[in-house]
């Protein structure tokens, strides 16, 4: 260990990561540190990428996915298991989450790569522009300039990462980072309505039978999202509002059409 003999600069013990993806385009790329994989070489032969995501969600886990099929490649991150932020060479959010799982169905190779908690909300907040930098006691986030990034949280510096931006900005984190909801056009059943049918609302009234059968089935979340379905949210919107996983509903969905609960439309 060194000895600092009383003299510590702090610049020396702050952690200096190494860029995962040297020289990438897409901001959220270039800003993800070195992390040797927990899962590489995944594909859709052997792996069922819903499946892969529920396991990390239910792992509560903190890291990055990156695919990559010939000069394309896709980058999710997750936090607390959640996709919350993502990239691709045209495009950031939902449509880079569509575009990481459009990769794999092609035959994209996945990697998973954990990071600790702090890092993975320092990243949270990079999306498709960087905003003036404006360090506040509790500023939380990256701040990205032509002489390298600096990792921040709660104020305080938590590591350095020698990669750029041509100017000056800052990518703030949420305090709370939301989740991610893939794009209509990969799960169009996620933005519909759908309405109760006597079934479905008998299966919410609790002097009813059927409302006992349905809590022990589905439980008081199975309850909760048939209720929110009959006051007119998407599964989309329940599971924003929720803080619930989106792949967690749609067999749910599937099962309440099946059982004659609901509808779409109306």
């Amino acid at each position: 260990m060194q000895n600092y003999d009383g003299q510590d600069d702090l610049a020396d013990l702050t952690p200096e990561l190494v860029p995962m993806f040297p020289g990438a385009g897409p901001f959220l790329a270039r800003f993800l540190p070195y992390s040797p994989p927990t899962h590489a070489g995944l594909n859709q032969n052997f792996c069922d990428l819903h499946a892969f995501l529920k396991y990390l969600h239910e792992a509560a886990w903190y890291g990055y996915l990156h695919a990559s099929l010939g000069d394309q490649a896709a980058y999710v991150l997750l936090f607390e298991g959640r996709t919350v932020t993502a990239a691709a060479a045209s495009a950031t959010g939902e449509q880079a989450l569509g575009e990481l799982l459009n990769l794999y169905e092609q035959g994209a190779a996945l990697s998973a790569h954990p990071l600790p908690a702090v890092l993975a909300h320092v990243l949270s907040g990079i999306g498709n522009r960087a905003w003036k930098f404006n360090l506040t006691e509790d500023f939380t986030g990256l701040h990205a300039r032509p002489t390298g990034a600096i990792f921040y949280a709660r104020g305080e510096i938590v590591a350095t990462l020698p990669a750029t931006l041509p100017y000056e900005g800052a990518f703030p984190a949420p305090l709370r980072p939301q989740t991610l909801i893939l794009p209509r056009s990969l799960a169009g059943w996620a933005h519909h309505q759908y309405t109760l049918t006597l079934r479905g609302k008998d299966s919410m009234n609790a002097i009813t039978g059927m409302y006992q059968q349905f809590r022990t089935q589905h439980g008081l979340a199975g309850i909760a999202f048939l209720r929110a379905l009959g006051e007119r949210l998407t599964p989309a919107e329940y599971a924003m509002r929720s803080d619930v996983a989106l792949h967690d509903l749609e067999p749910l969905v599937q099962e309440f059409i099946k059982t004659g609960c609901v509808r779409e439309g109306g």
